[in-house]
């Protein structure tokens, strides 16, 4: 296996910034990796909206240069989009086969990305996966635990229902899938990655409350939460009502056990408290 080189490193020599194509270009060009993953994009949703131009050069324009640039180097690309390709309707899991209809920039955004990705020619796998969230920069769970230590009041949405899935899963599944991919080019595609089961945003927010009692005080408990519709919580950016994905897929395909949501909560939520104790992020 060829050289591993993570592109968001700056120096005189590599470049990972998603604005400076050519410089990127010249880095790919000169490493010649025969693996990229591309895990950068633009992910406020809400500011998508009014940054539709910055969110199709990081969610678009860029990943279909990742592909050309795989295809030229017979390199295999690792790419994630994400449930918001779909227009949120009914309750049925979305599968790989159904027509995208994403319903604000964001969405639009990374289907264009898919769609330069899949035109390309380059061997690819594009992971469709929902809600991330980890032990690492801004996400739902940092802020859900934040806000219950300040004592802030809790209206959470009821009517958004999927399955969160946390980064590192991601990231452990990606690292699995490698092994096999590198030998073989038949299971290069499309595939939808998440938790298991399915909660709505307030059911998830009360589970991680409570998981979160058990090791510390809370200024807000679980029970002290207020459930509301999407309706009560306007947004610029529409959300979609019904985020399901169907894995069934991904497991065919890999034979990977994908862990119910609440396990995942389980074991972040302690390792969260420990490095708010600690003063990390």
């Amino acid at each position: 296996m060829g050289d591993m080189v993570a592109l968001d490193i700056e120096s005189e020599e590599f470049c990972g910034d998603f604005t400076d194509p050519d410089r990127l270009s010249n880095t790919i060009q000169s490493v010649k990796p025969d693996i990229i993953v591309n895990a950068a994009a633009f992910t406020a949703v809400d500011k998508a909206e009014s940054a539709e131009s910055a969110a199709f050069l990081l969610n678009a324009e860029t990943p279909a240069l990742l592909a050309r640039q795989a295809n030229a180097l017979e390199a295999l690309l690792v790419h994630y989009s994400t449930d918001y390709v779909f227009d949120g309707s009914g309750e049925k899991p979305w599968s790989e086969t159904d027509i995208p209809s994403p319903i604000n920039v964001y969405g639009r955004s990374k289907l264009a990305g898919e769609n330069a990705i899949q035109t390309s020619g380059c061997r690819h796998l594009i992971f469709r996966t929902s809600g991330l969230y980890g032990a690492h920069g801004h996400n739902f769970v940092k802020t859900i635990l934040r806000l219950a230590k300040e004592g802030s009041s809790l209206r959470i949405v009821n009517d958004q229902i999927g399955a969160p899935t946390p980064a590192d899963l991601l990231a452990d599944i990606t690292a699995l899938v490698l092994r096999t991919a590198c030998s073989s080019p038949e299971i290069d595609g499309l595939y939808h990655v998440t938790s298991g089961g399915e909660t709505s945003w307030y059911a998830f927010a009360c589970y991680v409350l409570k998981e979160a009692e058990r090791f510390c005080d809370l200024k807000v408990h679980h029970s002290d939460i207020v459930p509301i519709s999407s309706a009560e919580y306007p947004l610029p950016a529409k959300r979609p009502l019904n985020f399901r994905l169907d894995t069934r897929k991904f497991t065919r395909c890999f034979n990977i056990h994908l862990p119910h949501w609440s396990k995942c909560i389980e074991r972040l939520v302690p390792d969260l408290i420990v490095r708010h104790n600690a003063g990390t992020n």
